[in-house]
């Protein structure tokens, strides 16, 4: 159940790609970004003006990452250019392995090579979105390199979702420390917390419980947060309130592949009916790890079954 909140959008969270002095100019942004409001992320930066060239290109990496977490991955790929700075042209790459025209294998080699460049291999961006093409490929070791050492509360982010896939929650303990040492208030900290909360389980899911639950009432209540907390209700009992939760980010978003598997589970457990979110999970997300694993348990099954059949 936890699965599809660790996963987190798939187009993980980003804190800083460069070190800017002074207050935040993008901080809206970012914030949200990170909580899943992802048209808010678009509309803060529309009316953002007098930026550095560098808070510019940042902008930019956040406004296409907003896109391409909304479906729209040809948008960047179009807009775009050749000779755009590195880490749009990183996005760029991030939205052609998205897309449903995408080679995946020449995105891969393009980012393995740009990596081995000197000149390219430090860039925040461009690490950010190779650890996340190489975690949808699960090749976890590879994604880890790219977040190792990282200062950027999102890199580390990264790095702890992974943790957490690997079964590794000490080692997502210990990464979430350093996070908590360079900004424990931050929405990207706060939001890593709670995964790990989550998977350290007893009284901890409470704990996880209230900061989405502070997440939303300070800032806004997004399908992420819906999920997320309705994935410590599940976690605690409360269907109930899971179903409710859903219902509200189902109400957000129709089509979220994520709060459709959470609906599953919850009808499930409170002996409710599940076609209609089965089936339109189908239809949103034919590759969703839990279509994946009801497959493989089907399948299973039906081994077994012919196994004792007469």
């Amino acid at each position: 159940r936890g699965d599809t909140t660790l996963r987190a959008a798939l187009v993980v969270f980003h804190l800083r790609c460069v070190t800017m002095s002074g207050p935040d100019a993008l901080f809206n942004v970012h914030n949200n970004f990170y909580l899943g409001a992802y048209q808010g992320a678009i509309n803060e930066a529309s009316g953002l003006s007098g930026l550095t060239h560098t808070e510019q290109t940042e902008r930019d990496c956040f406004v296409y990452r907003s896109y391409i977490a909304l479906g729209s991955c040809q948008l960047p790929i179009t807009e775009i250019s050749e000779d755009a700075p590195t880490a749009l042209q990183a996005v760029k790459l991030l939205a052609k392995y998205l897309s449903d025209a995408g080679d995946k294998e020449i995105v891969v080699a393009t980012l393995q090579e740009w990596l081995a460049d000197p000149a390219c291999a430090g860039n925040v961006t461009l690490l950010l979105m190779a650890a996340t093409v190489f975690q949808f490929e699960s090749n976890y070791v590879e994604a880890l390199k790219c977040c190792h050492g990282a200062q950027s509360l999102e890199l580390m982010a990264l790095s702890i979702q992974i943790f957490l896939k690997m079964d590794r929650a000490d080692c997502a303990v210990k990464q979430l420390k350093e996070m908590m040492a360079i900004d424990d208030d931050s929405t990207c900290t706060q939001l890593a917390q709670a995964w790990v909360n989550l998977a350290q389980g007893g009284s901890k899911v409470q704990e996880a419980f209230y900061i989405f639950q502070e997440l939303g009432d300070k800032y806004t209540w997004t399908v992420r947060l819906h999920n997320g907390s309705a994935v410590c209700s599940m976690h605690m009992g409360r269907f109930d309130e899971a179903e409710k939760e859903l219902l509200e980010g189902l109400s957000k978003d129709a089509k979220d592949a994520d709060t459709l598997a959470n609906l599953i589970v919850a009808n499930l457990h409170l002996g409710k009916p599940t076609a209609r979110f089965l089936n339109q999970l189908k239809m949103v997300a034919p590759t969703h790890t839990m279509l994946k694993r009801t497959e493989q348990l089907e399948e299973v099954f039906d081994r077994a079954a012919q196994a004792f059949s007469l």
